[in-house]
């Protein structure tokens, strides 16, 4: 009964949809339908009264200008849910008494291409268990078939350069690190990750100090042994280098208390780590993919300027263009082809240091492509074509309408899963006072954004349930002010502070810090004659509707005199203005706010780095009142163990962030995640992302499919061959 309502329930949000989309009166410009009108004209009738919004003052008194945050409308879009598991039922490590590969990879071995596969695993491998498989041993073949809109730069991950995104990374170069957290949705506790590279760990006595086992007789897809030299190469020369750019964390990341931590070879499978506080298990979280990507030591280190004196750290960041192939990876497949923005094909790596239970060598899946377009809804309509095997459905203008309608019909190829309220557009104003400044129209910003009375005047200006609308019409996306998602298994309502629409009050709020259109242009100007108040925001093209809704927040500022120029670039090119800390505004689609013990230093200002919008350049940073309240929650927080204390710390938080505007939030939605039906040991409840994206969640190495449902392979029967 349970599962037909909810295909009731999922078929009246796409009919309410449909209506809204292609019904006789056309979208108002979210400029010009205020919030109220919209919900008011919005609103399915028959939908069932929501809870009621939560009683302000929880965490503090309600500002006069502010609302209690409304209740989301109750929606059932139906899913399997998660069924958690202790980690040891999951995953282990051992040795088995044989192993085996697919044939064709056994014809390489006999042929003296490639050594027998006992000799190319681990002493004792990590072992997938049946416990942790949902459809159990599969078997070998077929094609993985997806879609990336981002560059690829090149292979040198550890100094900067992207391979990708859309999953290429995780898939197949990058995302080997210590320990892994993709799959901790579905553990039974998210206090300790999942073992990975380290295998296993033990802390002192004190806590002060951890112990890590590494993999022994690992090798990287050249065959080459992974040592503890890999890893001291990447804290060393890449974490802890501060002339390398990183997409990841720094090293000031591991700072405790103000303390850096040590790290060292013990011998080379074993490491220690040394810190400044007893247990500090939240640097686990920055010990994982994403932050921590173990780089070849044997490939990266003759290029880094440090050993190589005729290399500077440009040259060292482009040492790995995308045509040096094929990469070399401890991940599951390899890179072997790329053609310019067409085709990214990836083959399995004969190395790979995983087997399942039975003793198979992993991947499944032989042959893992991108095909490359100019933005991320080609990945979603490949999708619906039956073209691609995945999408992220994050793109609430383009991409929900179409499939929830394509979902429902017979003939689909992908099923469809959704997550919690954890999609989120933000607008992060750059508060640093010493990073990035040109001149003194710079400086004047920065002051500007620094103000309360201005964040407050701008959150006012911001016609939310309009912007909402103006994407998607219908109960899917609503209104948001920022903070903590209400997705979050931590968020209590009752902590928001929700300025709402109010042009007048924004306009007061501007007058009232002397902001004033001298020149009677519609344009405020900057205090004491200044120049016309111009700011500059990014959007991504990416992110399809960080475009959309920016276009939106032109207008609305526009509104109450200021002018906003928003410009789209490539994840490249942000990554680089942020590494300068040349911006005024950005809307981010952050993923801080869902589990926030995940990202314990990136709640305020604790290492220089952090957060984003308020680094440190030259001078001293100098925090306001606020924000020091926010460092002490947070540190509070993160060094909490007890679950309802972490509870109300981490609302507390929410009540000081929402309370100044730190960050501005737009909408709140849901991630959508479709996935080829043909896919086995796909878990229940999989999100598109929680503690990673889905490609690291899954486990992907683990996916296979029937025979019969193979599809073609680009390049079938090879592996990455490698110059002598």
């Amino acid at each position: 009964m349970k599962q037909k309502r909810n295909l009731l329930n999922l078929l009246l949000v796409v009919m309410m949809l449909l209506l809204a989309a292609c019904g006789a009166a056309p979208a108002a410009p979210a400029a010009e339908a205020p919030a109220e009108e919209a919900a008011a004209t919005e609103a399915p009738a028959e939908e069932a009264p929501a809870a009621e919004a939560a009683a302000p003052g929880a965490y503090g008194p309600l500002p006069a200008d502010a609302i209690a945050f409304p209740p989301p409308p109750e929606l059932d879009l139906g899913g399997a849910v998660v069924e958690p598991l202790p980690i040891d039922q999951i995953v282990t490590y051992k040795a088995l008494p044989a192993y085996s590969e697919p044939e064709w990879v056994t014809k390489l071995v006999e042929a003296g291409k490639l050594p027998p596969v006992a000799e190319r695993l681990p002493k004792e491998p990590k072992v997938v268990l049946k416990t942790g498989m949902t459809d159990g041993i599969g078997v070998y073949g077929d094609a993985w078939r997806d879609f990336s809109a981002c560059p690829t730069a090149g292979w040198n991950n550890g100094a900067g350069v992207t391979s990708g995104w859309f999953g290429i990374e995780s898939m197949s170069f990058n995302y080997q690190s210590l320990v892994k957290t993709g799959p901790l949705y579905r553990a039974d506790q998210d206090f300790e990750p999942f073992p990975n590279l380290a295998k296993s760990w033990e802390w002192s006595e004190d806590g002060m100090q951890l112990t890590m086992h590494l993999l022994e007789g690992a090798k990287w897809s050249d065959g080459v042994p992974f040592t503890a030299d890999d890893v001291i190469f990447t804290w060393e020369d890449l974490i802890n280098d501060p002339n390398v750019v990183r997409l990841g964390n720094k090293g000031d990341a591991f700072d405790l208390d103000g303390t850096p931590s040590k790290l060292e070879k013990v011998d080379d499978f074993t490491i220690l780590w040394t810190f400044a506080v007893a247990k500090p298990i939240q640097l686990f979280y920055r010990m994982d993919e994403q932050d921590f990507n173990i780089s070849p030591a044997h490939i990266v280190k003759p290029h880094h300027p440090k050993y190589n004196t005729a290399m500077d750290y440009k040259g060292f960041a482009d040492a790995l263009p995308p045509d040096l192939l094929p990469a070399v990876t401890m991940g599951p497949w390899v890179p072997v082809e790329y053609k310019t923005d067409e085709l990214l094909i990836m083959r399995r790596n004969p190395y790979f240091w995983m087997v399942d239970e039975d003793g198979n060598q992993l991947p499944y899946i032989d042959e893992a492509t991108y095909q490359k377009g100019p933005s991320g809804v080609g990945r979603t309509l490949c999708t619906l074509a039956g073209g691609c095997d995945h999408t992220n459905v994050e793109n609430p203008s383009t991409e929900y309408v179409d499939t929830l309608k394509r979902a429902q019909e017979p003939d689909a190829q992908f099923q469809m899963n959704w997550g919690p309220e954890d999609l989120g557009f933000e607008i992060q104003l750059n508060q640093s006072e010493t990073l990035g400044l040109k001149d003194d129209r710079d400086t004047t910003v920065r002051t500007l954004f620094r103000n309360g009375a201005f964040r407050q005047a701008f959150s006012h200006a911001l016609d939310r349930d309009g912007i909402a609308q103006a994407l998607v019409r219908g109960p899917l996306l609503r209104a948001f002010p920022g903070g903590l998602y209400p997705g979050s298994p931590e968020f209590d309502a009752s902590s928001v502070v929700y300025y709402p629409y109010n042009v007048e009050r924004a306009k007061a709020l501007l007058a009232e810090i002397g902001l004033e259109d001298t020149d009677s242009n519609s344009i405020l100007n900057f205090p004491d004659g200044g120049e016309d108040i111009v700011i500059g925001l990014n959007t991504s093209e990416d992110a399809a509707d960080s475009q959309a809704i920016g276009s939106q927040v032109v207008v609305m500022l526009e509104a109450v005199g200021i002018k906003i120029n928003a410009r789209p670039l490539n994840s490249q090119a942000l990554t680089d203005l942020n590494t300068t800390g040349e911006w005024d505004m950005r809307i981010s689609r952050s993923d801080t706010y869902q589990l926030p013990f995940t990202f314990c230093q990136e709640l305020a200002p604790l290492t220089p780095q952090t957060p984003g919008w308020n680094r440190i350049g030259e001078g001293e940073r100098v925090l306001q009142d606020f924000e020091q309240e926010l460092v002490d929650l947070a540190k509070a927080y993160c060094a909490e163990r007890d679950t309802a204390v972490r509870k109300d710390l981490i609302n507390q938080w929410n009540y000081v962030w929402t309370k100044n505007n730190y960050t501005i939030g737009t909408i709140i939605g849901r991630k959508g995640l479709a996935l080829a039906k043909r896919f086995k040991n796909i878990p229940g409840g999989l999100p598109a992302h929680m503690y990673q994206w889905v490609e690291d969640a899954i486990m992907s190495e683990t996916v296979w499919t029937p025979v019969e449902e193979h599809q073609t392979q680009v390049r079938p029967e090879t592996v990455a061959v490698y110059p002598e």
